[in-house]
Order: structure tokens, then sequence, then C-alpha cells
């Protein structure tokens, strides 16, 4: 009996190793034929993600440059070179500042990314000029005028209309509330973590804030767009707008920057496209400009809460005339 019961037990491990040996051989065979599969269809650049800061200029603090402006006279600054995807000066680029009529970019993007720029919108109560205080700039549109999102576009940047930044608000989202949401929801999904808005033009409210740098972000995907850059490398622009009688008017407009009016010193080596004014007592004079070096190499400057008008235009040229000659 012992016999037998030893002859099953040897049985059945011989067996057992019989049945693994037949497993393992099935499975190198299983593994041979995927590693001969991948050789021949993998692909890794299929499989190989970006950051979202691959093309952006990224600095994690301030950044000296030879010849910089005088830092005592502002709040931030900064030169962003867009090719070399490098900051080339940054002084305070992530502190919460108020950004005044450069808020008004970011009403652009939404703008030409959200609306049929060639519609006809109705200018309601809300964004008649009339209805503003005499110290805030607008672009002279009046309840029930006929004007479209492209002129209203052209008035909220040239002439930095806060009465064309509400009538784009109100005809996007149908309110100025709603649409602030969606210029914080477009500031996340740029990655401008320290921006909140609460209107679409600027106008002074502590719960109105960006930093240089989120400023830069808006401002770089502003550019992405050939409307934008059309609009802010124009100097003067008449507009053809129909009244609520039904009778046509002709606004006029000007660029609201001094380099484009011919009021300050142009920088030595570089050709400034266009860019972006804003001013209240709050935010200081603040600027943002696109400008092209001497080799044809585009530039973000920008500069807030500079102490007078004076000191921000002299200290922008100094900042563009900055940009390294070799680049």
């Amino acid at each position: 009996m012992r016999c037998i019961d030893r002859f099953n037990r040897l049985t059945a491990v011989i067996m057992i190793v019989f049945l693994c040996g037949i497993s393992l051989a099935g499975c190198k065979e299983k593994e041979e034929v995927t590693a001969a599969y991948e050789t021949e269809n993998y692909n890794k650049d299929i499989y190989r993600g970006g950051l979202f800061a691959d093309n952006l200029c990224v600095s994690s603090g301030d950044v000296a440059l030879m010849g910089a402006p005088d830092t005592s006279v502002m709040r931030a600054s900064a030169l962003f070179d867009l090719e070399g995807q490098k900051v080339d000066f940054a002084h305070n680029i992530f502190e919460q500042l108020y950004p005044a009529s450069t808020t008004k970019t970011m009403t652009a993007l939404l703008a030409i990314k959200n609306a049929d720029l060639s519609a006809m919108v109705t200018v309601s109560a809300n964004a008649d000029s009339r209805s503003f205080a005499m110290d805030e700039t607008t672009c002279g549109i009046r309840a029930g005028d006929q004007v479209s999102m492209l002129d209203l576009l052209r008035g909220l940047m040239m002439v930095s209309g806060n009465d064309a930044a509400v009538a784009i608000a109100e005809h996007i989202a149908g309110s100025t509330e709603a649409f602030a949401q969606m210029m914080n929801d477009e500031a996340a999904r740029l990655m401008a973590t320290r921006t909140h808005f609460v209107n679409p033009h600027g106008l002074h409210d502590i719960n109105h804030y960006t930093t240089a740098y989120d400023l830069y972000l808006i401002f770089n995907e502003c550019i992405k767009y050939d409307e934008f850059i059309d609009i802010i490398s124009t100097n003067q622009y008449s507009a053809q707008i129909t009244g609520a009688d039904g009778a046509v008017r002709q606004e006029d407009w000007e660029q609201t920057n001094f380099y484009a009016a011919g009021m300050a010193e142009q920088p030595r080596d570089a050709v400034i496209i266009g860019g972006k004014t804003g001013t209240t007592t709050p935010a200081g004079n603040c600027l943002i400009l696109l400008e092209n070096s001497a080799q044809g190499r585009p530039y973000i400057s920008v500069i807030m809460g500079a102490d007078t008008k004076s000191l921000l235009y002299q200290n922008m040229t100094a900042l563009i005339n900055g940009i390294p000659a070799n680049e």
C-alpha cells in the first residue's frame, strides 16, 4: 500500500512539473510574439506627451538685465523673448496687482474666440457711453446703436472703451457677471493661476487682479490671432455706427499708447507692433506691448504700476532697449 501511495505521489509531482513546463513554454512563446509585434508596430512618438509650458517663457523669480529700468518707480515689469522661450528680465512678475484696462486683452481674446466678428451688436443702456463717469474712457457708443463686433473690438483695444467692453460682454455672455466667469475660466485654462476678474474693462475692484506673468500668458494667447494683431497695430480708424434712429454717424478712434501717438521716444533697435494701456489710481500706469527686435525676433514687454505716464514710457523704452543685440 505504501508503495502504491508513493507511486501516486511521484506521478502527481511529475504531472505538475510537466504541466508547468508546458505553461512556461506557452508564456515564453506569447512573450516572443508580443515582443515581435511591438518591435514592428510600436512608435514611441505616438505616446510622447508634451508639457503645457513647452512653448512658454518660464521663470521662477526675478531676472536681471543689463541696463534694466529703475524698478523703484514701478510695481512689476518683464521682458519675454518669445522665439527663445525665455524671460530676459523679470521684476515682481508673480505679485498680484490691479491691471486697470490691460484687462481688456482678455475681453478681446474671448470675443475673438467666441463671437462672429461680423455680427451686429445692439448696444444696451448698460453700455451707453453716457452711463460712465467723465474720467472713465469710452469710445462713444450709445444705447440702441448697431455696431459690428469687430468695430467694438477696435473701440475696446484702440480707445480703451469701457462701453465697448460691456457691449461685448453682454453680447457674448448675456451679462458682465457671466462674462467675468468666462474670463476666469479662460485664465485657468491658460494657467494664469494668480488672476481673478470681476468685470470686462478693468475699472477698479479689490477682487479684480492679475500678475505681470499672467498678463503675459493672456497677451501671448491673444497674439496668436491675426485679428488681434491687426487691431493693435492700427493707429487710426473711423467706425460707422448706426444709431437707434437709423442715422449713421462716424466715430474716429486712435491708439492710446504714446508710441503710436508719437508722444514717446521710440526704442533704438526695435519696432513696436502695438499693445494695451491701463491706468487707474490704485493700479498706477500699466502697459503691455508686442515688439520685434532688429532681427525680427518677437518680444512681449510689460510694466505694471508705474508712478507716472512719463516714467512708464521712459522705462518701457529702456526695457526694450535692453534686448540683447545678438538676439
